[in-house]
């Protein structure tokens, strides 16, 4: 598509047509009060944050001075009998119009366009004269000052609807200074009030940056009052006040591998929908190969270096193999022992008459296994060190150079393709799943020769499925979340906070059960710690690091239950299309609604017991009570330090809670 044809109106199919008539679901907490006052949305600032690693705490508010450390400021259901004088009321009528901008950063992911109507329906909401402005072809758009006005006729034929082409992308990058500076340059000559950025761990990486940038600088500083562009409750101040304010920089988590996962993010916008395409591709396959009988399909998922999206599709499609990354980085399982194991289940399912079978990979799997991942990293050092891709093979060590002449051949030249803009490896170019089954059937053929093996010929089929579900309809779940997340967007921006992601957890209940949030980045940051040991040290800049399976998780537990089932008697399941009404319509993520996530809430259980534990403990309770209060919380303070000591190991490429 021309950058011309970006935003321009479509022509819609009927089902398209039908999806953009679905209006997606608020939470309460986000139902806009309208009155005399214009709007109101209750506030409530929490307590100061920290990182999840406390010995990356300290480097953190180093790297980021400015945006470390802010509270946790949680969205709470309006109340309906709040009383305001009316010369409070006038302040709202003069309020100036504010103008904020959008950029896609992130890659493509069902439910992305959500993100746009929901941030457009809370400015309009809370001013008319309120502009938000999209950039188009993503950061470089951004760079350019290449925009354009989102309004109701634009947005007409984008609503609910899959793909990135309301803006379109390119790099998503934002990250050297040249970059930074343009972007600075861009929100300045707008005029822009905030800046929103939508995409996974590296753009909010990205985000996090520029908005310690922008409070460092003071970039477009701005006089607020306390009923500026909405009206606000704030949990322990009453008077009005006025402050100044920087441009603001939100993040919001769209990712389709759903590797932006933490104590405050459950899921990402559009993981739901991609996991649901693939498992009904995969269950397709299912059927085909018990069908014909014959074949080995080696199918390999689109998510990153994180096995999310494989975990999810293998609890929705029942395959008959899947190997998660987590579990080989873990293991520390080479080549060679998973390619035997894989033999294994092929041997054990043909003494069941069987010579069928599915096997799901993730496309992450190839850094996951310690040799491969030791050879990508030779590799990158040399790209970094501009070494040309036809010269590298002759650059490496005696080891590395060994490993890569034994690999196939369009495996080596996949592994020497130019990294990605975050300088990794391009992982959905490396046919992984190819390289396992050329494995694979080499074994099986020596098996057969030496006399170990005496079942059917080994035959395979390999698929990878990652762009076909990109640019997907995004199901109810993903249109709801992304549209809830652009409204808490505005509200990030009318309450002055810069550094924030959107965030919305208790997401496995129904929507008038979600409680919305903005939560600091810089809380969501760590430092590496490739070093093993009690010495072991953080090293690397902060950033957003991609959250792996956590393999002591429920939903993890699940699929490890059932594994000889899976392997043995073909025990696939049939998902189906995404239903967008009718009893399917509301099904969320298996691995979301196994587990027990809600962060906010377990937060509001703590701060109800705290608030009781001060009240039975005001002055003048009896030596008792105190004395046993003073040896209960010592005991408590005692296991939670011991809870909260950084971690002695890491393995090279995942970040093991």
């Amino acid at each position: 598509m021309n950058a011309d044809d970006l935003g321009s109106p479509r022509e819609l199919t009927g089902l398209q047509r039908r999806r953009a008539l679905y209006q997606p679901e608020l939470p309460p907490c986000l139902v806009q009060v309208y009155d005399m006052m214009g709007t109101r949305i209750r506030v409530e600032f929490g307590d100061s944050t920290t990182t999840i690693d406390s010995k990356c705490a300290d480097i953190v508010a180093q790297a980021f001075p400015h945006i470390f450390g802010q509270k946790l400021v949680r969205f709470l259901e309006p109340h309906m009998d709040t009383v305001v004088s009316e010369s409070d009321a006038q302040v709202i009528q003069e309020n100036s119009p504010i103008r904020v901008g959008v950029v896609f950063s992130g890659r493509q992911s069902p439910g992305g366009h959500n993100v746009i109507w929901g941030t457009y329906d809370a400015l309009k909401a809370q001013n008319p004269h309120n502009v938000l402005l999209g950039f188009i072809g993503g950061t470089e758009g951004l760079f350019a000052k290449k925009t354009l006005e989102i309004t109701d006729d634009v947005l007409s034929s984008y609503k609910n609807q899959g793909g990135f082409d309301l803006l379109g992308r390119t790099v998503d990058q934002i990250r050297t200074t040249e970059q930074i500076n343009a972007a600075k340059a861009t929100c300045c000559d707008l005029n822009l009030d905030g800046l929103i950025i939508i995409g996974g761990v590296t753009s909010n990486s990205d985000a996090a940056q520029l908005a310690e940038i922008f409070a460092e600088h003071n970039c477009k500083t701005k006089v607020c009052s306390q009923y500026s562009l909405a009206y606000y409750l704030f949990s322990n101040l009453k008077e009005s006040f006025r402050y100044l304010i920087i441009l603001q920089v939100i993040g919001v988590p769209v990712t389709l591998s759903g590797d932006l996962r933490n104590q405050f993010v459950e899921t990402t916008v559009g993981f739901d929908t991609v996991c649901k395409v693939n498992s009904q591709l995969i269950s397709n396959v299912c059927l085909d190969a018990i069908s014909a009988g014959k074949y080995y399909y080696f199918v390999r998922l689109m998510g990153g270096k994180a096995s999310h999206v494989a975990l999810e599709c293998a609890l929705q499609s029942h395959p008959n193999m899947v190997i998660l990354g987590e579990e080989v980085a873990f293991s520390k399982l080479t080549l060679k022992e998973i390619t035997n194991k894989i033999c294994d289940g092929v041997e054990a399912r043909a003494e069941q008459g069987k010579h069928h079978g599915v096997l799901v990979i993730p496309e992450g799997l190839i850094e996951s296994i310690p040799e491969m991942y030791a050879l990508i990293q030779e590799i990158n050092n040399l790209h970094s060190n501009n070494i040309s891709e036809a010269d590298i093979p002759s650059q490496l060590s005696p080891w590395a150079a060994a490993l890569f002449k034994f690999l196939p051949s369009f495996i080596r030249r996949e592994l020497i393709l130019h990294q990605e803009s975050d300088n990794s490896a391009q992982l959905s170019q490396i046919d992984t799943e190819q390289l396992l089954a050329h494995l694979v059937e080499a074994e099986m053929n020596k098996r057969t020769k030496e006399g170990k093996y005496k079942g059917r010929k080994f035959s395979s089929v390999c698929h990878f499925f990652g762009s076909q579900a990109r640019g997907s309809l995004p199901s109810n779940f993903d249109c709801n979340y992304a549209y809830v997340l652009g409204h808490i967007c505005v509200q990030i921006i009318a309450a002055g906070l810069n550094g924030y992601m959107a965030t919305v957890t208790n997401l496995k209940d129904s929507t008038n059960k979600w409680r919305c949030a903005a939560v600091p980045l810089a809380a969501m940051m760590s430092v590496r710690r490739h070093l093993r040991g009690p010495g072991a040290v953080p090293i690397g800049k902060p950033v957003i690091h991609p959250s792996p399976i956590d393999l002591k998780a429920e939903s993890y537990a699940v699929l490890r239950e059932k594994a000889s089932s899976f392997l043995l008697d073909d025990f696939y399941r049939t998902p189906g299309g995404i239903q967008f009404e009718g009893p399917g319509a509301g099904t969320k993520p298996i691995t979301l609604t196994i587990e027990e996530q809600d962060y906010l809430g377990d937060i509001e259980i703590l701060q109800a017991y705290l608030d009781k534990v001060r009240t039975i403990l005001k002055p003048g309770c009896s030596r008792e009570i105190l004395k046993a209060s003073i040896s209960s919380i010592a005991s408590v303070n005692d296991v939670l330090k011991f809870m909260s000591a950084p971690l002695n190991t890491e393995l090279p490429l995942y970040h093991f809670n």
